[in-house]
C-alpha cells in the first residue's frame, strides 16, 4: 500500500478564522478586556475541539471505501446524475462525509489537460450520496476519487478512506440524426483463407424459419443441443464491407491544436459514431473497415463497435505526413470519408483515390448573424462543469477553410464561442 503523503487538515477559511482569533486574544490580553477575551479564547477551544474529533473520525473511516458507479458509456454535452455508495452513515455531529473527484481532463485525447473537479456531500445518516458530473466535449479523464471529513464551520477537512484511481473514456456529444446512403463492396469469403476447423461453422448456420428441414445437419444439432443447417457452398452468404476513413490529421509540426481544432475533430467523431450506429442499425451484418491516422481495424459486431467508439474518445489528432496511395484504383464499392479544417492532404488524398467516395466534412463555422445551424462550443460550460480551461484556449486560433469538390459532400459547421 503506498505511503501517504502529510496532508494539512486545516482549510484556508479554518487557517485565517484561528489566526484572527489568536491577534485577537492577544490583543484582548494586553488591552484586559475580558469580553473579547473569553470570545477568542471559546473560538481556539471550539477549533481545538472540532480538530480532535475530526481526527479521531477520520481514523476510524481509514478503511472507507466508496464504489463510484459512473454511467457507461460516459458522453460529454450533458451533466450524469452518477450514484456514489458504501459510506459510513455514522459520523460525529457538526461533521459530514464528502465525495471529491479532481484530475486532468484531456479534449480530444490531446497531450495538454486542464484541471478538472466535482464534488458533492453525503447527507446525514445516509450511506450513499449523489455526484451530477458532465464534460463539455470528448476526450479522456484521468483522476483520482477521495473521500473527506469537513466540518460543517468549514474550518477543518480530513481525508478519509482508500483513494481510488480513475480512467473514463468521455464519448462526443451525439450528432444529429441523419441518413445515409451505403453501397457497400461485395464478395464472398474465400474457403482458402480458413482452416478446416472453420469450414464446418463457415457452410453450417443456426436453423432459420424456411429453412429446409432436409438440410437440418441433425447429427450436430444433438451435439451443441441447436438446430444447425447446412449452406451449400453454391448458396454461400456474402459478406458486405463498408471502408471507412477517419482523417484525424491535425496542426503541423510541433503546433499544439487551439481548442477550435479540438471541437471540429470531436464533431467529426460524433458524425463517425452517428454513421456506425445508423448503418449497423440497418443491416446487422456489415463489416465496417475503418482507417484512422494510427492504425486499421476490421468492425464486425456490436462489441467490437462500442470498443472501437471508446478508444475513439480518446483519438488524439495526429500530424500531417506523406501517405500511401497504393491500392487506390478502388475495389467497386463507396468510400467513406470523415475529416476536418485541419486535414491539409484531404484534397491530394481525395484526387489519388479512382471510386466514389462520401465526404463528411466539419469546417469553422460563420460567426455573428450568419451562424445558422453552426453547432457552438461555449468556453463557459468548462467552469460550469468543474473544468478549469487554458490560459492559450481563450485565444481563438487561425480560422481554416477547405475547398473539397467531389461526388458528394456534406458539410458541418462547428465554432467556439466564449
Amino acid at each position: 500500500m503506498p505511503r501517504r503523503r502529510f496532508q494539512i487538515a486545516l482549510t484556508p477559511p479554518g487557517f485565517a478564522f484561528i489566526v484572527l482569533a489568536l491577534v485577537v486574544l492577544i490583543r484582548s490580553l494586553s488591552a484586559r478586556n475580558a469580553y473579547e477575551i473569553v470570545l477568542s479564547s471559546g473560538a481556539l477551544i471550539l477549533s481545538l475541539i472540532l480538530g480532535a474529533v475530526g481526527a479521531w473520525a477520520a481514523r476510524k473511516l481509514a478503511s472507507l471505501e466508496p464504489g463510484w458507479k459512473s454511467p457507461l458509456p460516459f458522453a460529454a454535452g450533458t451533466e450524469e446524475d452518477t450514484l456514489v455508495t458504501g459510506f459510513s452513515p455514522s459520523v460525529p455531529w457538526f461533521f459530514r462525509l464528502h465525495f471529491k473527484v479532481r484530475g486532468r481532463f484531456y479534449p480530444g485525447g490531446c497531450f495538454e489537460g486542464c484541471p478538472f473537479l466535482a464534488e458533492t456531500s453525503v447527507s446525514r445518516g445516509s450511506d450513499t450520496a449523489h455526484l451530477r458530473i458532465g464534460f463539455p466535449l470528448g476526450g479522456i479523464f484521468n483522476g483520482e476519487a477521495s473521500s473527506r471529513l469537513r466540518d460543517i464551520f468549514g474550518l477543518f477537512s480530513f481525508h478519509c478512506g482508500v483513494p481510488q484511481k480513475w480512467t473514463l473514456n468521455i464519448r462526443s456529444a451525439p450528432s444529429a440524426r441523419k441518413r445515409y446512403y451505403i453501397k457497400a463492396h461485395s464478395g464472398a469469403e474465400d474457403r482458402r483463407q480458413r482452416t478446416s476447423s472453420d469450414e464446418e461453422r463457415y457452410y453450417m448456420r443456426e436453423y432459420a424459419p424456411g429453412d429446409r428441414f432436409r438440410d437440418i445437419n441433425w447429427k450436430s444439432s444433438e451435439r451443441i443441443d441447436t438446430l444447425i443447417t447446412r449452406i451449400s457452398p453454391d448458396n454461400q452468404e456474402k459478406v458486405r464491407r463498408i471502408e471507412v476513413y477517419f482523417r484525424n490529421f491535425g496542426p503541423a509540426g510541433k503546433a499544439l491544436p487551439s481548442l477550435g481544432d479540438l471541437w471540429l475533430l470531436d464533431r467529426a467523431k460524433a458524425r463517425l459514431a452517428q454513421f456506425l450506429r445508423d448503418v449497423k442499425e440497418t443491416e446487422a451484418s456489415y463489416i465496417f473497415l475503418v482507417h484512422t491516422a494510427q492504425d486499421s481495424r476490421e468492425i464486425r459486431d456490436q462489441d467490437e463497435a462500442e470498443k472501437f467508439l471508446d478508444e475513439l474518445a480518446g483519438l488524439p489528432f495526429s500530424p500531417p505526413r506523406t501517405e500511401d496511395v497504393v491500392g487506390a484504383g478502388g475495389s467497386g464499392g463507396d468510400l467513406y470519408l470523415f475529416s476536418t479544417a485541419c486535414d491539409a492532404g484531404l484534397s491530394a488524398f481525395l484526387l489519388s483515390r479512382q471510386q466514389p467516395f462520401s465526404l463528411f466534412l466539419v469546417l469553422d463555422g460563420p460567426q455573428g448573424k450568419n451562424a445558422g445551424d453552426t453547432d457552438f462550443l461555449h468556453l463557459k460550460d468548462f467552469p460550469a462543469k468543474g473544468c478549469i480551461p487554458l490560459s492559450r484556449w481563450v485565444f481563438p486560433g487561425q480560422r481554416k477553410s477547405r475547398n473539397i469538390a467531389g461526388n458528394r459532400a456534406e458539410i458541418e459547421y462547428a465554432g467556439l464561442r466564449l
